[in-house]
């Protein structure tokens, strides 16, 4: 049973002035008291979506879906497989040069790094929701009630989404379990689909959720008289008739207008000024702009403020129609982010496709992660309309074919490609890699649908020899082979990810080799490869001492001199990880924190 519903009976009394409350604390959305009525508690049902997770595809452990149900762990805190574990935590994952740069025009308030959305029973109007993290709290940034039900039959056209909740990224005092419960705001419709959005980047280690908690009663609560109008990225008409009926004085010329200075001249700043001054708008009021006046009307829509778009902050409202209204605007575009945008049908495949042909020219970089709007015949489209792409991210398009990915080697210039959970198979994978020998980082973490590794990597080997960046995160069957001829083909990686690739044996020297093979290694993660000893670290020491991030988790072999030795050998050492090294205790840890105060050494605890 993955979920329960208390009814409780809530008895309200007061006048009707006092129900009513004051009108600032109308305008200001507090919550007004209830009459008699049945609040429902619920535990989440299903996870029907999410961005990343720790965990195996094929497994529970770390895995986005224990969110659903009753705790499995808390009130204890610590490190436990029974709860949801995103992929990332802290800062120094986007030091890495496999990560993208920011992009420009990015709100100073989106925070997001991943999400989930987590469905529940019976829709209701919210009154609380609680957050049951059990290990470093505090990566929760926003929480979302959809007007969408899930499990009905007739879903509605209009999907609505509404912020119930949102903060900066913060870090807890302690990593210690607790109940995370903010004040939320009254909606206007019921929900059972929340939807939470995190930020890790201040966490000293991943941060672990147990379980949701929706409250609400069934019948509409009071709601605040007055509502301030969001800003929404769909109203972007261009039509002349508006911009003159804006009048502006700063397009106006008469020598009345010009005497009284009204609008100080700006008309006559520099056409470059008034264009750099502009482009820190944020896209929205960008938009909005475009519609106060001929001469902002003029700069908002010049192409030259769209040479780089990110529309992920505005998933919640994209749609075709917002990317028809983009287009006329975007035909210098470069580097264009949808990631998170246009599911449940608010963008259409021939929506983005017509977005694609009008601005895919000059597209070097491309990043649709987690869109599952995306369609074989868009990945065609891509291929045809982006002659130039460079970088390409398709990270958690699990609903993808996998016969869609072998449009992508007709991209000859990538030099980037995340694949990252999508099912993607070994000949598409082939396919690609021998018509795009400039990759430089490749990511096929989580792709269960590949059946030979040591096949791919000795494609690798022979035909992309600058590659710097490979994640192989939870591949199933790289042996020491494989491992071997990689190492001797790619010999300049920078980052190299075997987390749980549990074939591989260090008995076989595979990792001494590793380490003699890859000077430049700036990034290793062998983690819960229960077989690396200190011969391996040994090795990394004499050879590596470019070595920046280092996960070990998980092996009984390294012992403490050992680790002592690497720690001295590879002075730009930021980040080790020994959480789960049996012979690795706390004292020593600590210890190792007063010597190498510049490396942040992770040991991780269970109660």
């Amino acid at each position: 049973m993955f979920y329960y519903i208390c009814l409780r009976r809530r008895s309200r009394s007061g006048t009707r002035s006092e129900a009513l409350g004051s009108r600032r604390a109308v305008e200001l959305g507090q919550r007004s008291a209830l009459p008699v009525t049945v609040e429902v508690e619920q535990y989440g049902k299903e996870i029907l979506d999410f961005s990343s997770h720790y965990g195996s595809e094929n497994s529970m452990s770390y895995t986005m879906w224990n969110l659903a149900g009753v705790p499995n762990v808390y009130p204890s805190s610590g490190d436990f497989t029974q709860t949801a574990v995103f992929r990332t935590y802290g800062t120094w994952w986007e030091q890495c040069i496999s990560s993208t740069p920011r992009f420009r025009r990015t709100p100073p308030s989106f925070h997001s790094q991943d999400y989930l959305e987590l469905a529940f029973e019976e829709p209701v109007y919210p009154t609380a929701v609680e957050v049951l993290e059990t290990y470093h709290p505090g990566a929760i940034v926003k929480i979302m009630a959809c007007s969408l039900n899930p499990f009905s039959q007739n879903p509605p056209t209009d999907v609505r989404w509404e912020v119930l909740w949102s903060g900066k990224p913060n870090k807890a005092l302690t990593p210690q379990a607790r109940q995370f419960s903010p004040n939320i705001k009254q909606i206007s419709f019921t929900t059972n689909l929340l939807r939470l959005e995190v930020n890790s980047s201040l966490l000293d280690y991943y941060t672990e959720l147990d379980a949701v908690i929706l409250r609400g009663v069934r019948e509409r609560p009071i709601l605040a008289l007055y509502k301030i109008p969001v800003i929404d990225i769909n109203d972007l008409s261009d039509s002349e008739e508006e911009i003159s009926e804006a009048g502006g004085l700063c397009c106006r010329s008469t020598a009345e207008n010009r005497q009284s200075l009204a609008n100080g001249y700006f008309d006559r700043l520099p056409y470059e000024l008034i264009q750099l001054i502009v482009s820190h708008l944020p896209v929205p009021d960008l938009c909005r702009l475009a519609q106060s006046c001929k001469l902002f009307h003029k700069h908002c829509c010049d192409p030259l403020q769209y040479i780089q778009l990110s529309l992920q902050p505005y998933w919640a409202r994209l749609t075709d129609a917002s990317l028809c209204h983009l287009q006329s605007r975007c035909t210098l575009l470069q580097r264009l982010n949808l990631s998170w945008t246009g599911n449940r049908g608010a963008v259409t495949p021939a929506g983005f496709c017509s977005f694609m042909k009008a601005c895919g020219a000059s597209l070097v970089c491309l990043e649709v992660s987690c869109c599952h709007f995306l369609t074989e015949a868009c990945l065609e489209v891509i291929t045809q309309t982006c002659p130039c792409l460079q970088e390409l991210n398709l990270a958690s398009c699990d609903r993808l074919q996998p016969q869609a990915f072998n449009h992508i080697a007709k991209l000859t210039h990538l030099r980037r490609l995340v694949l990252y959970r999508t099912k993607v198979e070994q000949s598409a994978i082939l396919s690609i890699l021998t018509f795009c020998p400039e990759l430089r980082h490749l990511n096929l973490g989580s792709c269960v649908m590949i059946e030979d590794y040591d096949v791919v990597v000795s494609m690798l080997s022979a035909r992309c020899r600058s590659l710097r960046s490979l994640d192989l995160w939870r591949c199933r069957n790289l042996s020491e082979r494989g491992l071997a001829e990689l190492v001797s083909g790619c010999r300049l990686l920078e980052e190299l990810d075997l987390g749980w690739c549990s074939t591989l044996q260090s008995s076989s020297a595979c990792f001494q080799h590793l380490a003699r093979s890859l000077p430049r290694l700036r990034k290793l993660f062998l983690t819960a490869n229960r077989t690396v000893c200190d011969a391996d670290l040994e090795e990394l020491a004499a050879n590596c001492s470019a070595l920046q991030h280092l996960d070990i988790l998980g092996t009984r072999m390294v012992s403490s001199a050992s680790l002592r030795k690497l720690l001295q050998c590879c002075p730009r050492l930021k980040l080790l990880d020994v959480s789960f090294c049996s012979q690795i205790d706390s004292r020593f840890v600590q210890e190792l924190n007063g010597l190498f105060p510049n490396v942040s050494i992770k040991k991780s605890f269970t109660q």
